[in-house]
């Protein structure tokens, strides 16, 4: 990564180019409507890579528990530490609100997103069954679990 990584909230004017984004991560993406209702009630990150958009996160705090909602970087930019880059600062965010705990969903297929998880610090705690579409009907979620630590 040759330029630097920076992140600014998300806006509703930012939309078209999140959901291209979502769009070409993702067999399921979240839709307009989804992340408008995200806007309103979730803090909503861009991460850019210089000037170029590469991807964002939504992470929800209510008290001292958090649950990360999504993380996407798009697709010609992941293999190169930038998922983790995003999750550390969502997690930062976390933190910041005083969250002890957070929690995520992660499709039991998405290995490579189990993977940056448990990089992180994230343990498997649990199963929710069919709880994603999936192109064969459902998919079963890993619920995960993270300890936040100052």
């Amino acid at each position: 990564m040759s330029d630097a990584i920076s992140f600014r909230p998300m806006t509703e004017a930012d939309l078209d180019a999140v959901l291209r984004i979502e769009y070409a991560a993702f067999s399921h993406p979240w839709t307009r409507g989804i992340f408008l209702d995200g806007l309103k009630s979730y803090e909503c990150w861009l991460m850019f890579e210089g000037s170029q958009q590469v991807g964002h996160g939504v992470i929800n705090v209510i008290l001292d528990e958090a649950h990360l909602l999504n993380i996407t970087v798009k697709p010609e930019s992941q293999g190169r530490g930038l998922g983790l880059r995003l999750l550390e600062h969502l997690m930062s965010r976390a933190q910041a609100r005083n969250a002890a705990e957070c929690f995520l969903e992660v499709r039991a297929s998405n290995a490579s997103a189990y993977r940056l998880y448990e990089r992180y610090g994230f343990n498997e705690i649990g199963r929710r069954r069919g709880y994603y579409p999936s192109a064969d009907g459902r998919e079963d979620a890993l619920v995960m679990a993270c300890t936040l630590l100052d």
